[in-house]
């Protein structure tokens, strides 16, 4: 079994400034543009459209229409300037390694806004998954804004079940684990009950099967609650 945790107090794969996200339509319409993303992809490093335009074998002033494009919505920034015979080339480089695209584009059609009764079926962890994104880009634009940290927390583990049966205890005893902890080390949370003593937090908690190249996906099998 192999275990990824990052923690405020330790050193994140990707740091809020590393990831930006999405959430005005305009925008994300000018980043999927299949040429742009290509385009931000080669500006990972501080380059100009001329090289850009190189690298991809295309005119260097339809790049440059595109670069402007990318510059004007905040995908790219300026990177200095370069002169090259004799003239001054001005370099640009991306604003973030990674962007996310917040469910939020969807409107009512995003799956985060509806609920699923069964808990144990792929819709409603796709819900929770999606309601988690929205509110942390939501969020994580917000403390950008302010200049401020965001106390997260990410846990992954990968394994192996070897029978229905130890999936089911596993089940039930990951419940009774997440439930004691959560009692012994948090306090009560309702929105109901106006200005709350401490900061809120929303934990989100799932496992799903993955899919390997090398045997079939174990995706016949339902997870059913714990008898």
């Amino acid at each position: 079994m192999t275990i990824l945790l990052v923690m405020p107090s330790g050193t994140p794969t990707l740091t809020a400034p590393d990831v930006h996200c999405v959430l005005d339509p305009a925008r994300a319409q000018t980043l999927l543009h299949p040429l742009r993303l290509r385009i931000v992809e080669e500006a990972r490093e501080a380059t100009s459209a001329t090289e850009i335009a190189a690298r991809l074998d295309l005119p260097r002033q339809k790049v440059n229409y595109h670069v402007r494009a990318l510059a004007d919505a905040g995908f790219l920034q300026p990177a200095g300037q370069r002169t090259k015979r004799n003239m001054v080339e001005k370099r640009w480089v991306a604003s973030a390694r990674s962007w996310v695209l917040a469910p939020q584009l969807l409107g009512g059609l995003g799956v985060g806004r509806h609920r699923f009764e069964d808990a144990f079926s792929a819709g409603a962890l796709l819900s929770l998954l999606a309601r988690a994104q929205a509110e942390l880009a939501g969020v994580t634009e917000a403390a950008r804004d302010e200049d401020l940290h965001l106390a997260t927390l990410s846990l992954s583990a990968d394994f192996r079940f070897a029978s229905p049966l130890q999936r089911a205890a596993f089940t039930q005893g990951l419940q009774v684990a997440l439930a004691e902890v959560i009692a012994q080390h948090t306090e009560p949370f309702d929105p109901a009950d106006g200005e709350p003593h401490g900061r809120p937090f929303r934990l989100v908690l799932g496992c799903y099967p993955v899919i390997q190249t090398s045997a079939p996906p174990a995706l016949v099998s339902r997870p059913g609650p714990p008898r």
